[in-house]
């Protein structure tokens, strides 16, 4: 029997005292049940294609940002920038201290004349992150006029805030220093707030081998999302 035959057939008793269906069921055309199966289809493919083009780009993105981190590139600059990190008491952090020889030794070798720190503090500190940082390369000689602060809860805020003293110097060509896995996403930003960056991460850093494996990935999603909506509003979400 045809189908739209079955779907339009009256009820029928299935014995006695049996309730009988009121009214005829609805037809359903099989063309309208076909294109619910390629729309489905179709959109199967589209959800498909979306998820490798992401995965592609993370990937991508994660190879870049590994692959800058290889990169230094010392040349004659307006300023070094070290990005912030942990501090005890006044005391810089094992990484932060990386951070600083870097930029001693870049200044000590004449590639720039003034070095920027960057950081603020968390709650209950004493000192900031930039104030420790500035204590930290006077004791090893270098000129506290030779030095600049700026303060910032995270790497926007660090960057934009150094860029604006930076500017006002005429030093807009600056050597970032901060660990290979931050250097892409620091450089990033950089350029978003108007200075020339070029990489010069530090070479000691305490953090290597396994243990840079989740500090990457952050980096590397970061990037990916910070290329797309900006850095700037990437901050704003963070």
């Amino acid at each position: 029997m045809p189908l739209t035959s079955l779907l339009t057939s009256p009820p029928t008793h299935d014995g006695p005292g049996a309730r009988s269906r009121s009214g005829p069921l609805i037809p359903v055309h099989p063309g309208h049940i076909l294109f619910g199966f390629r729309f489905l289809r179709l959109l199967f493919r589209l959800v498909t294609w979306v998820l490798v083009a992401a995965i592609v780009y993370l990937g991508v993105t994660a190879f870049q940002v590994w692959k800058t981190g290889q990169r230094y590139q010392p040349r004659p600059a307006g300023a070094i920038v070290v990005m912030g990190a942990a501090q005890y008491d006044g005391v810089p952090s094992p990484d932060l201290r990386a951070r600083l020889d870097q930029a001693a030794l870049l200044w000590h070798q004449h590639y720039a004349s003034t070095i920027m720190v960057t950081g603020s503090k968390e709650p209950g500190d004493a000192f900031t992150e930039s104030q420790a940082s500035a204590r930290y390369l006077v004791a090893m000689g270098i000129p506290a006029r030779d030095i600049l602060q700026a303060g910032g809860r995270d790497s926007w805020q660090n960057l934009s805030e150094a860029a604006t003293t930076l500017i006002a110097h005429g030093d807009t060509t600056v050597l970032m220093v901060t660990d290979k896995f931050h250097e892409a996403r620091s450089l990033g930003i950089a350029s978003a707030v108007g200075l020339t960056p070029y990489p010069t991460p530090t070479q000691t850093s305490p953090i290597t081998g396994l243990a840079t494996i989740p500090f990457y990935a952050k980096e590397a999603a970061g990037v990916a999302v910070g290329r797309i909506v900006g850095f700037d509003r990437l901050h704003s979400l963070e």
